[in-house]
């Protein structure tokens, strides 16, 4: 029996989604179906560049076609992505700055000294590493940390429309309020006025087309954080927290204030989680405490993300402008950080969808 398009589409409306709970089928997941005798190649295009089931799905597409059409065919599928876009960003007027950007994601912490910002920045390096377009604002008017994690000193320009261009370094487009003052300087405004430059600054950069736009907010509940989940069509937030009661208690109140404001939260990250001395590799010390954040997201019904472990190296290269995804790909937070970036991604598209995750691709994964 000859090898056709129809039984192709046919075997592979048996493979579903592990996110989103339809087959690939009918996502309209599957193109370029080609067929030359016994060689069948087609295009799965999944819904992020970073998904963490793509070697699942491309194993279950090839034993479907062998269980289900052929079982001497020569079956090679291309795994590529296109990310789907949230909702809020998709009702953006046609002249917004913001038109052109899929999702919107804003990481938060309820208090100050958890390593949001480092989280930030290995989250946005470690997306775009996958393959997704990624750009990453700093909207801590206060204390901007991007200048410093990225070693930039220059300032941005000026396009002829009169918006401001984004820097771009890592691949990784950037704006913060460090770019627009001196190192040395102090920005000494009260909160309607930083407030007013936060609307300011996020309405006339150019970010042109992005998969994900990361913000990272400064720490706490207050008048900027208010501005921006009132202001800017954000798909979801991410909360980060260390280990510790204090902090815990404050990153409840993260979660809290977006489920007030009507923003998903994505899920809840726990920094610095443990340590692992370099002459113990196998041992792990939880000076702040263990699963504080794990237990809270489980409490608050939220996904949890992962936890990323206290390394000297992670320090460093935030000191050094090299985010520890690029310092040290093997490392145990380079690691971590690219697990919590293909969860992150993972989530985004299940909200997007509008859809509960099932459990596992129901067929042919042995």
């Amino acid at each position: 029996m000859a090898i056709t398009e129809d039984k192709i589409l046919d075997a592979l409306s048996n493979v579903i989604d592990p996110d989103l709970g339809k087959d690939l089928v009918t996502l309209n997941m599957i193109e370029d179906i080609s067929i030359d005798g016994k060689n069948v190649s087609f295009t799965v295009n999944l819904t992020t560049p970073a998904c963490p089931m793509k070697a699942e799905i491309e194993r279950a597409c090839i034993n479907a076609v062998k269980h289900m059409v052929d079982p001497e065919a020569e079956v090679t599928p291309n795994m590529s992505s296109k990310v789907t876009q949230s909702q809020a960003t998709k009702q953006e007027d046609a002249t917004s700055v913001l038109r052109n950007v899929k999702n919107i994601i804003a990481v938060a912490s309820g208090k100050g000294g958890v390593g949001k910002s480092t989280v930030a920045v290995n989250l946005a390096v470690a997306l775009h590493k996958a393959g997704a377009k990624v750009g990453l604002v700093d909207t801590d008017i206060y204390g901007p940390s991007i200048p410093t994690m990225f070693d930039i000193k220059e300032r941005p320009n000026i396009s002829t429309q009169r918006k401001v261009i984004p820097l771009e370094k890592h691949g990784i487009k950037l704006m913060s309020m460090g770019f627009m003052v001196e190192a040395d300087q102090a920005v000494v405004w009260r909160g309607p006025m930083v407030s007013s430059a936060v609307k300011q600054f996020l309405g006339e950069t150019d970010w042109g087309e992005l998969d994900y736009l990361i913000m990272d907010l400064p720490p706490g509940t207050g008048d900027i954080q208010l501005t921006i989940v009132q202001t800017v069509p954000l798909t979801g937030a991410i909360v980060v927290s260390t280990p510790q009661t204090v902090a815990l208690d404050d990153a409840r109140k993260g979660v809290a204030m977006f489920e007030k404001v009507k923003v998903p939260v994505l899920g809840i990250i726990e920094n610095m989680a443990y340590f692992t001395p370099p002459e113990l590799p196998d041992n792990k010390y939880y000076i702040f405490g263990q699963g504080g954040a794990r237990n809270l997201a489980e409490k608050l019904q939220v996904p949890f993300l992962g936890e990323v472990p206290i390394e000297q190296s992670v320090r460093e290269g935030g000191d050094e402008g090299l985010p520890i995804v690029l310092k040290d790909e093997q490392s145990a937070s380079a690691v971590a950080f690219r697990d919590i970036a293909e969860k992150s991604a993972q989530q985004i598209s299940i909200r997007n969808a509008g859809m509960d995750p099932t459990e596992k691709i129901e067929i042919l994964i042995k």
